[in-house]
């Protein structure tokens, strides 16, 4: 019990600069008061006492402010920074190591009894102040919740929501420098990196007077044999395409139309491009995975695919994907 309490102390001077002893954080931080309140709570609403369990939450509401159901499922390190006006419901998660801000509500959308209500958040997510996160889905590890958003969707491991409704706005640590690259008024002459083996290829083109053309020669600038074509039109801007990786499968993508944001990452680096423009296009290999989002009103991804389709080849948990690449390596 006690190396769990020093756990939950070291944490918040751990992410908190202006905690200053572990005294001062024992004595003086509802957040602490609020996990520690919550775990006699939860042990009593676990072993049938459903009573006490509210009982003692309801206390817990009175002096911290914060209002966690006994029935909700905390991890370890979890930090209530500055805690006032917190909602947590009773199916909701809560990941190891994540900080959540004052005000936030972790809801539900559904009032049927035994369904899963309210969101799950994985491990290190960070849920800024006023968030709004409502229904029984998945928040992945890493995430990011900006400030007074309000999300009813899954966010994707890694990714930054923010706004209302919520929308894609990047992933944590990319590599921001390859957004600058993908460009459509600088010229790409030569092929640059992106995150690991993903590379930004420029294509033929030819301009004159008549218009501009585009062209790709499999032979000599495709990494690979295409055997299918697909693409990917109509998505709403708030949407995320891909969230998936291949095992065997190569693809090259190109923005026919529109733009598109593309982030790839090899479960070591993480960048992103901007594709807005048909004579250059993003080689992505196999155990690389990719999500689309950001998309334009008018966009057309056209995907090139070195394997017919095979739903067995998908890899579309990122845990499961970092677990092979792990075996892998």
């Amino acid at each position: 019990m006690f190396s769990r309490l020093h756990s939950d102390i070291q944490c918040i001077l751990d992410r908190d600069p202006a905690a200053r002893t572990a005294w001062e954080v024992l004595t003086c931080y509802p957040g602490l008061h609020a996990v520690v309140l919550h775990r006699w709570a939860n042990a009593c609403w676990r072993a049938d006492f459903k009573w006490v369990g509210r009982f003692i939450s309801n206390f817990s509401r009175w002096v911290t402010g914060i209002e966690i159901h006994p029935g909700a499922k905390l991890g370890e390190r979890v930090f209530f920074d500055h805690g006032m006006g917190i909602v947590i419901g009773e199916t909701a998660e809560i990941g190891d190591g994540c900080t959540i801000y004052h005000g936030v509500t972790l809801g539900g959308t559904s009032l049927y009894k035994g369904e899963k209500r309210h969101p799950t958040l994985g491990k290190d997510v960070v849920i800024g102040a006023g968030a709004k996160i409502l229904g029984g889905f998945v928040v992945g590890d890493g995430a990011k919740v900006g400030s007074n958003a309000v999300v009813t969707k899954p966010v994707p491991a890694g990714a930054t929501a923010v706004g209302n409704p919520a929308r894609i706005s990047g992933y944590v640590g990319e590599n921001q420098q390859a957004e600058v690259v993908d460009n459509a008024n600088q010229t790409l002459a030569s092929p640059q990196v992106v995150a690991g083996k993903a590379v930004l290829h420029p294509l033929t083109q030819a301009v004159d007077m008549r218009g501009s053309l585009a062209a790709m020669e499999f032979a000599s600038q495709c990494p690979f044999t295409p055997k299918r074509l697909f693409m990917v039109h109509g998505v709403p801007n708030k949407s995320v395409r891909g969230e998936h990786a291949h095992h065997e499968c190569h693809q090259f993508l190109i923005a026919a139309s529109g733009s598109v944001t593309v982030s790839v990452d090899d479960g070591k680096n993480r960048g992103s491009v901007v594709l807005n423009s048909p004579d250059r296009g993003l080689y992505i290999p196999p155990l690389t995975w990719g999500s689309q989002y950001q998309f334009s009103s008018d966009a057309v991804l056209l995907v090139l695919a070195s394997h017919e389709y095979d739903d067995a080849d998908y890899i579309r948990d990122y845990k499961t994907f970092l677990d092979d690449i792990g075996t892998i390596a």
